[in-house]
């Protein structure tokens, strides 16, 4: 067994959306399932699929339609996000009883140090592997692989390419058996390196992570500058840091608890909104959306920011611009007064498809200058018994007359999170 410096695993809920379903359904058990936009028009984009779909071909991200024509039989389940987020904080929670470092990397993955706790097996990471893959099995049903190495890039890289394909789920990618493991691998393979970028390699002669790995930093940035300008010299350590396997970052638990720059909502409308009465309505609605968050977590912001977009991506419009407000706030109506001037100053009167508002320069809001004639503490006042509303019956208990007209989103959107039904 090869000994590591660190024990970093990069753990994955396989099909994590289609596993939470098919464990809360034991009639699907032996079935191919899916969760998918709109089961009962089967349209939509496939979300997961379970790996008996995926054995027929189906694919995250396809249509549901063409997952159709490859599965007839396919069970389709309508996304439910409040519950993969309450399964996926119950892993979580699995995690920290064997060690308190633990970094979540998205829903479905998360980042585990280990290396204090090995002590209790004998320094054998993979038997502890297998220990925490159990009880995430008994505990929640789910099945989850683990990448484990001496770093996170190579944990994330021996999950992705080795345990997620073989027969135990577990993986130990050591950093002295690169060359005959990640080197050999074809340049696509290379984590953070998309379609583009892969393509960009093979044109410098670049074929595997093995070739990356072995050209001479230096010359990995002539060849970048010569194919990007000369501001490419950090992409370039970046890819060759990744290709050789390095990385020095720790497993942070609180890396998404840091106190944030900025705070911003965008929404991609169901149609194209035309008229500034439309648009007016989306703002005010994605402003109080920014503004509520930045009351709970105890901001006000100084300087707003709009962005709208057209449909066509082969000939973009719009425009995205900020101005410094005259005070911090947090209010909903003085942070939408400033939109709107965004908005008029700078809309050019095309379709909008994408609306987006950001608050960034904070300050604590417990401290703030007052002025004269100013009904501030009124209007917070309003604002906090809304927010509180909200916080215990849903953001549906109390909305904005705007949100029920034609070009109201707030309604649709308070049944939604992250885009998906609750």
């Amino acid at each position: 067994m090869a000994v590591v410096s660190r024990t970093i695993m990069l753990a994955d809920c396989q099909s994590f959306y289609a596993s939470v379903e098919k464990a809360h359904h034991p009639e699907y058990a032996g079935k191919p399932v899916v969760v998918a936009g709109d089961p009962e028009r089967r349209s939509g984009i496939v979300l997961a699929a379970c790996p008996l779909a995926k054995a027929k071909g189906v694919t995250t991200a396809e249509r549901l339609g063409e997952a159709i024509a490859k599965c007839p039989d396919v069970v389709i389940v309508r996304p439910r996000m409040a519950e993969y987020i309450r399964v996926s904080l119950q892993i979580s929670e699995i995690y920290r009883s064997y060690t308190d470092l633990v970094e979540p990397y998205s829903i479905d993955e998360q980042f585990i140090d280990v290396t204090g706790a090995l002590h209790r097996y004998s320094g054998d990471y993979e038997e502890m592997a297998r220990q925490i893959q159990q009880h995430v099995l008994a505990e929640t049903g789910i099945y989850c692989r683990f990448g484990i190495s001496e770093n996170k890039i190579l944990a994330k890289t021996a999950c992705d390419n080795y345990a997620k394909k073989n027969e135990s789920g577990v993986y130990v990618l050591p950093k002295d058996k690169l060359a005959g493991t990640l080197w050999t691998l074809p340049i696509q393979k290379l984590f953070m390196a998309g379609n583009r970028m892969t393509h960009h390699f093979r044109s410098m002669g670049i074929e595997t992570i093995g070739d990356l790995a072995n050209t001479p930093l230096e010359r990995l940035k002539l060849l970048m500058r010569r194919k990007f300008g000369k501001n490419s010299d950090i992409n370039a350590e970046l890819y060759w840091r990744i290709a050789n396997g390095e990385d020095d970052s720790p497993v942070t638990p609180q890396t998404h608890e840091e106190a944030p720059k900025s705070i911003g909502h965008q929404m991609t409308l169901p149609r194209d909104y035309g008229t500034l009465e439309e648009l007016k309505v989306v703002l005010l609605e994605l402003t109080e959306l920014v503004c509520q968050r930045c009351r709970g977590k105890g901001f006000m912001g100084q300087v707003i920011a709009v962005g709208c977009q057209g449909a066509d991506f082969d000939r973009p419009t719009g425009f995205f611009r900020q101005m410094k407000m005259m005070d911090p706030t947090n209010v909903t109506n003085q942070v939408y007064r400033a939109a709107v001037q965004l908005l008029e100053r700078y809309w050019d009167g095309n379709p909008v498809r994408k609306v987006g508002v950001t608050l960034a320069q904070f300050q604590d809001s417990e401290h703030y200058q007052l002025a004269l004639f100013d009904d501030r503490e009124r209007s917070m006042a309003l604002e906090r018994a809304t927010d509180a509303l909200k916080e215990k019956y849903g953001d549906s208990i109390i909305m904005r007359a705007v949100s029920m007209t034609p070009a109201g989103q707030a309604r649709d959107r308070s049944g939604k999170i992250g885009g998906h039904y609750k």
